[in-house]
């Protein structure tokens, strides 16, 4: 049985998804950047078990992030890591923290593969001005070796972004950009705290292509106060105006006990379930009708976007950074709450700036938390991932590349898959398991039959809806 991977459905019976959407959207489920679910991890992560991690570093390629915390002004719908400064004494200090993180951990690797993938994200990294950013990158190439080819990614807000910035990042080597837009409409951006007209958006990924930049990405959110589906419209009709390469729709997560900047939306300005259900089915709907595919998730791309043909071949790849193209590849992240992955090893950062840089100054690494994947994890890191990347799987396969790792075989999951299956998300035929173009809609929910940690009767189910 060959999965169709050649996209979602393109001509989408938007009755059915009403129904389907309406059963399983409202559930929260995990978004699997990783596995298990960050919210599984343990604080208090050793120097020792760190260092172990580090040195397992194999003959994969590496692919680095780095976290800029820094940010202008809030947004407030925000759910990342990241600080409001003027302080220019705590952005050297950053700097020169960071600088000693590299070195550190690079010391700590048996060997220094190349790199493949090079990822700025926030915060605004653009809040850094071009001296900075130079600053910044020769930090990573004075330790790391960039394939010529390297995908070099970095996420941008046009506001504060300079036409200088964009000049020094193509210098440096940046071939891809991504900016938030979430919508149009004046009265969100002025609810959300974040005001960006279309002409600076326009502008500014005009001289990205101008510049040689090979793809453009841009970030649109539904579900944020005082939306509407006719506003959203709008704004969906200017995004095909733009054109980017590639869409990343995410749908707003309300969590004002984690994020106390949210706590000042009310019930009444944010969508309720019809209301977020309707703003993503014109969304899929437009943008499937402008000849975006697509991929997965909440991204989608147009159809000679590189994203698109590693779906069609089958090397899809996935990690902290979202899809890519790249070789399978271990991840060395820097700055505060960055996470690495690595040896096994899931390590994540400090995330406050100040502790993060002490732990840095005081001699030893900024890694607080993480998880190490056992025989089980990495068995089922390895199916999910599958589901995501080649929308199909065969179980029999997963057990025999991961000894040991399955010995339980799957017979808590067919209560659950059978309930997938009938609803016709998946299509099963003995041990392989296919995600239908239906399903593809709601790929967290599927995945999500295969997380022994969600199941669980203690898991803290504190995940965003699954639309």
């Amino acid at each position: 049985m060959e999965a169709d991977i050649s996209a979602a459905p393109q001509d989408p019976d938007v009755a059915r998804w009403r129904t389907l959407l309406a059963r399983y959207g409202s559930e929260p489920v995990p978004r699997y950047t990783s596995y298990p679910p960050a919210n599984h991890w343990r604080e208090g992560m050793g120097s020792p078990e760190v260092h172990s991690a580090l040195k397992q570093c194999g003959d994969r390629p590496l692919s680095l992030y780095v976290h800029v915390p820094f940010c202008r002004k809030l947004c407030f719908y925000c759910g990342c890591n990241m600080l409001v400064t003027r302080q220019a004494a705590l952005v050297e200090r950053y700097l020169r923290a960071l600088d000693l993180e590299v070195d550190r951990m690079a010391d700590l690797l048996p060997h220094i593969p190349e790199v493949v993938q090079v990822h700025l994200g926030g915060g605004t990294p653009t809040y850094l001005d071009p001296p900075q950013l130079t600053r910044l990158v020769e930090t990573l190439h004075r330790r790391f070796s960039w394939r010529p080819e390297a995908e070099a990614s970095i996420e941008i807000h046009p506001p504060v972004t300079t036409a200088e910035q964009m000049r020094t990042l193509a210098k440096l080597g940046f071939n891809r950009v991504s900016m938030g837009v979430q919508d149009f409409d004046p009265r969100v951006q002025a609810r959300v705290n974040r005001i960006q007209s279309f002409e600076q958006t326009r502008d500014i990924i005009q001289l990205a292509r101008d510049l040689g930049f090979v793809s453009v990405n841009v970030d649109l959110m539904y579900g944020l106060p005082l939306q509407t589906v006719d506003g959203f419209t709008r704004t969906l009709a200017r995004i095909e105006e733009l054109r980017p390469d590639r869409i990343a729709l995410f749908g707003y997560a309300h969590v004002p006990s984690l994020k106390k900047r949210q706590g000042q939306f009310t019930a009444e300005e944010l969508p309720g379930p019809e209301l977020r259900l309707a703003l993503f089915e014109q969304s899929m709907t437009r943008l499937l009708a402008a000849g975006y595919r697509y991929i997965g998730l909440d991204h989608f791309a147009l159809p000679n976007d590189e994203l698109c043909r590693a779906r069609a071949a089958g090397s899809l790849r996935r990690n902290f950074m979202g899809y890519t193209t790249c070789a399978d590849s271990d991840v060395l992240a820097f700055g505060p709450s960055a996470i690495s992955d690595v040896g096994g090893s899931y390590l994540q950062n400090e995330r406050e700036v100040h502790a993060w840089a002490q732990l840095l100054e005081d001699g030893g690494l900024a890694v607080v938390r993480g998880h190490s994947l056992s025989l089980e994890d990495k068995a089922r890191r390895d199916l999910i991932m599958q589901l995501f990347c080649q929308l199909e799987v065969d179980l029999d396969a997963v057990a025999r590349q991961h000894p040991g790792g399955l010995d339980g075989g799957f017979q808590d999951e067919e209560l659950a898959l059978r309930r997938l299956e009938n609803d016709g998300l998946v299509v099963r035929e003995d041990a392989h398991v296919r995600v239908s173009p239906d399903g593809q809609l709601l790929l967290r929910t599927v995945a999500s039959a295969f997380d022994t940690y969600f199941r669980s009767a203690t898991t803290v189910r504190r995940h965003a809806p699954a639309i």
